[in-house]
């Protein structure tokens, strides 16, 4: 077999493969052999039938077909390793030649050309030029009070009260909506029980339900979020059938014994403000990891393989409209309606989401390859185990669906990426507002896999930059 590469542009090639007659025959063997045990033809055994006869009754062009089939991805792929290029998902075969004169029965060989997409070459930039600056890790005493408060209020219990509605009170409300006048199928619920001020409920909500007491009611317009009429304005009428009011215990030794482990609410407080610090400094170590990265991206300039760009923008917008968007019960007019974005605004939008998510694979790959970096079955367990907390299955659950969707080296993509990005950090000068130089220790696990989420943020949507990598026909 003889191959030459020819490169179009920075980001596509053209392969021109020739293969002989002595390496297809192979090929053309099989396809009868595979065709003899498919059929019956009277007067011989069933897999003795002669090619000559298969030629005859069924027509040479199966043969072809199937060996053709079979050779095809066979030598393209021979050609890619030949020719060392980093391809990117399925080419597009062209000029395929010699076809006929197989059909006639000379003994000729095949050539084809396969125009493909290539990973891109990257430059790196010096990784200690990168600056950035991230909030400093300071925990108050109001921290500490208002973690207690928020736990307190865990504990609370609701007595019904026979005066109006306040902030803070718990309400229990019936709603309806009219949109131009009419109630839709899903425009009514009843005993939906709502903490004033909460704003887990349509906006307008708080200022009806304020100084209204038990069987009082309001209207009033708003815009709405959810359902089959997302986007559009609509009248609500709210009724409150209850008023409840919060009662806080005691902040005191008795709730720390009630709440935790601890005994007495120094104890209390002072594991609150520990707790606290960790939280903070696992927030810093991601908005250091998100600056960096933003950093880092921005030094490098880098060509978009042109077919995987369009391939992530689609991928990208069909997530959002059948999946995202109708968990949300909205369409993608609703959508840019509260988004107020026109078309056009928003495929920008989607296009720059893609190019960035195709880019930070691209260079943290590249940096992977530069240092060597691997993964260890240890580090993939837990990164699977955080992704499965994440998306509701169980960790089993996820694993199967991860092992039959053939995307376990989606899951090692994003650990290694991941370990890039840290690798990043810990060269990059990270200070924090009040100018202290910051440092994450690299055998943090929890900062590494904060990092390998990082990543999986900001190639969000990515599959089609991911499956990317494909070298079949």
């Amino acid at each position: 077999m003889k191959s030459a590469v020819e490169t179009l542009n920075p980001t596509r090639v053209r392969l021109t493969v020739e293969v002989p007659f002595e390496e297809l025959k192979p090929s053309l063997d099989a396809a009868y052999k595979k065709i003899n045990q498919q059929i019956t033809v009277p007067g011989f055994r069933k897999g003795k039938v002669p090619a000559r006869v298969i030629d005859q009754r069924f027509g040479r062009a199966a043969v072809l077909e199937e060996a053709v089939n079979d050779a095809l991805p066979r030598f393209y792929q021979q050609a890619v390793e030949e020719g060392e290029i980093d391809v990117l998902g399925q080419p597009e075969i062209e000029g395929l030649e010699g076809v006929e004169q197989l059909a006639e029965g000379k003994d000729a060989g095949l050539k084809f050309t396969a125009e493909v997409d290539v990973r891109p070459e990257v430059t790196l930039p010096d990784f200690e030029e990168i600056e950035v600056v991230v909030d400093p890790v300071a925990v108050t005493d109001e921290d500490v009070e208002k973690s207690l408060e928020q736990l307190r209020d865990r504990f609370a219990t609701t007595k019904s009260v026979e005066r109006a509605a306040k902030a803070g009170d718990l309400v229990v409300l019936d709603l309806e909506a009219k949109v131009d006048g009419e109630v839709p199928e899903d425009g009514t619920a009843t005993g939906v029980s709502y903490e004033i001020g909460s704003g887990t409920l349509i906006d307008g909500v708080d200022d009806a339900v304020i100084g209204l007491e038990a069987d009082g009611t309001a209207t009033f317009t708003t815009t709405l979020k959810g359902g089959s009429q997302a986007g559009k304005e609509a009248e609500v009428t709210v009724k409150v059938t209850a008023v409840q009011e919060k009662e806080l215990p005691a902040l005191d030794d008795e709730f720390a014994q009630l709440a935790s482990e601890f005994d007495t609410l120094e104890e209390l407080r002072e594991d609150s403000r520990t707790r606290l610090a960790r939280m903070k400094e696992f927030d810093q170590a991601t908005q250091a990891q998100e600056k960096v990265l933003e950093a880092l991206l921005a030094k490098v300039e880098m060509p978009y393989p042109e077919k995987l760009l369009k391939d992530e923008v689609e991928t990208r917008r069909h997530n959002l409209e059948h999946h995202q968007l109708p968990q949300a019960g909205m369409d993608l007019e609703a959508y840019l309606k509260s988004e107020e974005k026109t078309e056009e605004e928003f495929a920008a939008e989607l296009e720059e989401q893609a190019k960035k998510g195709i880019k930070t694979q691209f260079v943290l790959d590249a940096i992977a390859s530069k240092e060597e970096l691997s993964v260890s079955q240890e580090e993939l367990t837990e990164h699977l185990l955080r992704r499965a907390a994440t998306s509701g299955m169980t960790p089993d659950q996820f694993a199967q669906q991860i092992v039959q969707g053939g995307q376990v080296p989606l899951l090692v993509g994003e650990v290694v990426r991941g370990k890039a990005l840290a690798l990043v950090v810990e060269s990059a000068k990270v200070t924090d507002t009040e100018g202290n130089e910051v440092s994450f220790e690299d055998d943090d696990e929890d900062v590494a896999e904060a990092a390998a989420e990082t990543v999986v943020e900001a190639a969000e949507g990515g599959e089609a930059a991911a499956e990317g990598e494909s070298t079949e026909v």
